[in-house]
């Protein structure tokens, strides 16, 4: 066997000594410095930008000098990133430096620099590296707040590469970095046990929770991920996922370098523009491995025209995974219809579980297995009770699995009141241990003891960490059946339903505080946002039921870039709490779905509609006005005689996900791009129509 062919695993824990994350770029580029590490297209399809394990060796030592004269080992860099190499190039410059990164999306036009502030609080960062356009455009941004205009900047893409010392040795050892302490416990003095990254979860932002994640922990889930997906040098990945995100970093990041195949990365944006880019993508580079959240499934089946698919080829796909958020066997089916003569086929699925505080994965099946499915009677399961039955019974309910854990990890089920261990067949919470599970909450001692120290009674000694979720064996395949925490996911991000309370409620001063719920429903297979909110009893009598639900909405969206299904606002002191005076969010939910809520009146954004609207040809203001009302209603789901063109286009529950997919579709209409952040400016739908115009006669 040639050295470079040798495994990082082979080489850690069982072999030569205890690796890094720096150590790990060093083997590549010792071995392999001409060999290509990652291809970013910049437009998503032809605009290539390429870099080999020496140029990103080299990048990565230069901005590491660069930290060590500004910071010490144990600091916290926050990381505003585009999608692109740079991000990447300072991602390996902090683990030389021995920085503790903490990614993050990038500061945007007109939207809420909230969860940011919180972020650059709870971390204690020192130091924010970025591009030099980003930092430019973010202070202007920051004048006001004082978290952030306090950190020192270093624009990453202004440093200029170091020189390769020798690629036929190796190269930088791993900094010897003192103990880095915070006020869980004091992190070993091995640099393998120590922190790469703070890697934040993506729901609370009042009280964010940054997972303390060790090189030890990556190297780990990287050799689980190799070994699960049969991923080898001759893999090739092709990501669009956010490198800010556990799925996008660990997976689209760090598993390419650990194993030594190829990363193509496509910008996000391109991706929610243009979904066939992505598929485009896997088929000119011959993409073996990739995946996202079952909405990006659903986002390819359904927004790729027969015309786009020409000239695809998925034949080369191996693992296609699909990971975060409840897994739809009817996403999979319409996927699989609409590729199959594409070279796609079903076995190539790959339906996994994971979450940020075990790295990335926790159970996955073996690599061309396919996914299998379960049908159990959906009353029952909501009584934690497995009952088969068939697939065409009425209370039906599929289940996908998710696979059995591998290496050292261990998954029990667990009764969540009582920490005893049930047996296969029987729901409870989900507990793992093994070396994935990361070290806990950054500065969060009580979180941490609380979701990663939990023992199985009879069985004290080993630790586990809850995960909130429930599920059961059967057959030895995991499956998730719902959530022990009040905790919602949509498009694959954790949302807790506190933060949307606390929106709803600071929305407008007609609403009451402490009396509003957040929970999700299902609708038509997917998971939407349902808030349902108490009215204060003085503000009833001249309520305007569209206009206080359009600030709620509006909050939101500005707040979480979160679509608001319905809203339904209730009369004073009549929703559903205990006898100590808490929320209960799922009876609430039970009541909302019997339509049993004492209810004042409901805003619901997607109704049923049958109206035909033929498209306008004129670039004037009353057929430009007429265009974007029928892309709302056509987009959004919103029945034309609801749409009000003083209203902003926020009220209708415009995301940054579909004010994406309005820029492109402008462009393609009119050949000039509108800048989405335009659409948040709380501007009239004929204020932005205006200021449509303006930009079309200037081009």
């Amino acid at each position: 066997m040639r050295r470079s062919d040798i495994t990082i695993e082979q080489a850690s824990d069982e072999g030569t000594g205890l690796l890094t994350l720096a150590d790990l770029l060093n083997k590549r580029a010792a071995c392999t410095p001409d060999r290509c590490a990652f291809i970013f297209l910049r437009d998503g399809e032809n605009d290539e930008e390429r870099i080999t394990y020496g140029q990103l060796y080299n990048s990565a030592l230069a901005i590491s000098r660069e930290l060590t004269e500004t910071t010490r080992p144990g600091d916290r860099a926050l990381m505003f990133y585009p999608a692109g190499l740079e991000f990447i190039k300072a991602l390996f410059g902090c683990f030389y430096a021995g920085v503790i990164a903490v990614p993050a999306y990038p500061p945007r036009k007109n939207r809420s620099l909230e969860r940011l502030r919180a972020l650059a609080s709870d971390s204690g960062a020192s130091i924010v590296l970025s591009t030099d356009d980003i930092r430019q455009t973010s202070q202007r941004s920051f004048s006001d707040t004082i978290e952030l205009q306090k950190l020192t900047w270093l624009s990453t893409n202004l440093i200029s590469p170091s020189k390769i010392q020798s690629p036929n040795r190796p190269i930088v050892k791993s900094p010897n970095r003192p103990i880095v302490k915070s006020s869980n416990r004091p992190i070993a003095q091995s640099p393998n046990r120590q922190i790469a990254l703070l890697q934040y979860t993506s729901g609370s932002t009042g009280t964010p929770k940054g997972v303390m994640v060790t090189h030890r922990n990556i190297i780990r889930n990287a050799e689980y991920i190799r070994q699960s997906f049969a991923l080898s040098r001759k893999s090739v990945s092709v990501t669009w996922l956010p490198s800010f995100h556990d799925m996008g970093l660990i997976d689209g990041v760090l598993v390419p370098v650990y194993t030594g195949f190829p990363g193509v990365i496509l910008p996000p944006v391109s991706f929610l523009q243009k979904p066939v880019r992505w598929l485009k993508a896997i088929t000119k580079y011959r993409g073996t491995h990739g995946g996202g959240p079952n909405f990006a499934f659903d986002l390819c089946a359904e927004g790729i025209t027969e015309e786009e698919k020409k000239g695809l080829d998925l034949s080369s796909m191996e693992t296609l995974y699909c990971g975060a958020e409840p897994i739809r066997k009817s996403t999979f089916e319409r996927f699989v219809s609409s590729f199959r003569e594409y070279g796609f086929s079903h076995e190539k699925l790959y339906p996994c579980y994971g979450m940020a505080e075990t790295t990335l994965i926790i159970t996955g099946p073996h690599a061309g297995r396919g996914p299998v499915y379960l049908c159990l009677s959906a009353g029952e399961l909501e009584k934690n009770r497995i009952v088969p039955v068939g697939d065409q019974h009425p209370d039906a309910r599929h289940l996908v699995g998710v696979g059995y854990p591998w290496i050292d990890t261990r998954v029990k089920i667990v009764d969540p009141e009582t920490c005893r261990l049930l047996n296969d067949n029987e729901v409870g919470e989900i507990w793992v241990s093994g070396s994935i599970v990361t070290s806990g909450y950054w500065e969060k001692p009580d979180e941490t003891k609380e979701a990663f120290s939990a023992e199985i009674a009879g069985d004290p000694g080993e630790k586990y960490l809850r995960t909130g979720d429930l599920g059961f064996f059967h057959d030895g395949e995991l499956y998730i059946s719902g959530r022990y925490k009040d905790l919602i996911i949509i498009n694959g991000r954790n949302i807790y339903p506190q933060d949307i309370e606390y929106l709803t409620e600071n929305s407008h001063p007609a609403i009451r505080k402490n009396a509003s719920a957040a929970f999700p429903v299902d609708v038509g297979g997917e998971e939407k946002l349902v808030v349902v909110a108490e009215v204060e009893r003085t503000a009833i009598r001249d309520l305007d039921v569209d206009g206080v639900c359009d600030r709620i909405r509006e909050n939101i969206v500005m707040e979480t870039e979160l679509s608001v299904y319905a809203i339904q606002l209730l009369r004073t002191a009549s929703i559903l709490k205990t006898s100590s005076g808490k929320i209960q969010r799922k009876a609430c939910r039970e009541a909302f779905l019997q339509r049993k809520l004492d209810s004042l009146g409901e805003s619901v954004l997607e109704m049923q509609f049958h109206e035909d609207q033929p498209e306008p040809t004129s670039v004037d203001i009353v057929n430009l006005e007429a265009w974007l009302m029928t892309w709302i209603h056509e987009k959004l789901k919103i029945p034309l005689n609801r749409i009000d063109l003083a209203r902003p286009i926020t009220a209708y529950g415009l995301t940054s996900m579909k004010a994406v997919a309005l820029q492109q579709d402008f462009l393609e209409r009119y050949g000039v791009s509108f800048p989405p952040y335009l659409f948040f400016e709380k501007s009239s739908l004929r204020e932005l129509c205006e200021k449509a115009i303006k930009i079309i006669k200037e081009n």
